[in-house]
């Protein structure tokens, strides 16, 4: 898949940083940030799935917030964020059974 990591004016809410990358076959990614984002609002979003049947990014799961900056007592030039996802248009066979019983256990 393509992410994509935006970076917003704390302020006006302008777009004032923008990079892609592209996920490996397990979902990960690594894309590499050019200078220190402290006083901007950074998001990791989807852009774009390689698969025909799930192609619909998941609402819930659609952005992760990111801090890119060294100014907050971080060490490290690694930074994470949340899972982000797509949702197939068609349920995996057992997938409706399996929610059905999740249910009835949580009453």
């Amino acid at each position: 898949a393509r992410v994509r990591i935006e970076c917003r004016d704390r302020t006006d809410l302008q777009l004032r940083y923008s990079v892609e990358g592209v996920t490996d076959s397990t979902g990960t990614y690594k894309i590499k940030v050019e200078g220190d984002q402290a006083d901007r609002l950074c998001r990791v979003v989807l852009v774009d799935s390689p698969l025909a049947d799930c192609k619909t990014v998941d609402t819930a799961r659609n952005g992760a917030e990111v801090i890119l900056t060294r100014s907050n007592g971080a060490i490290s030039d690694l930074h994470y964020a949340n899972s982000l996802g797509f949702v197939k248009d068609k349920a995996l066979p057992g997938c409706a059974e399996l929610v059905k019983q999740l249910l009835e256990s949580d009453e």
